[in-house]
């Protein structure tokens, strides 16, 4: 190996490198809600895992949460649940 073969295997890994802890950083500010756009109106709340086809997921959709089961034969939309009062 040339020693010019070694600078450009050294650049190519320091490029990944950065590209690396980019993508790291970048999901971390997602997990942590950081990275939330203000006029969102859809996110997932919680996401459960049945079995290896189906999931349960908690939509937020326009302040409200509803229940969705995905996978298997066809998704199904269970239904909105009732709004929490802040109060309560």
């Amino acid at each position: 190996m040339t020693t010019e073969t070694g600078a450009w295997l050294q650049a190519a890994g320091a490029l990944a490198a950065v590209l690396l802890l980019l993508a790291i950083t970048a999901r971390g500010l997602r997990w942590g809600g950081l990275a939330a756009r203000p006029g969102r109106r859809l996110a997932v709340q919680e996401a459960l895992a049945l079995d290896g086809k189906r999931r349960l997921l908690l939509l937020r959709c326009d302040g409200r949460e509803v229940l969705v089961l995905t996978g298997g034969g066809q998704d199904a939309l269970l239904g909105w649940l009732p709004a929490q009062d802040d109060a309560a």
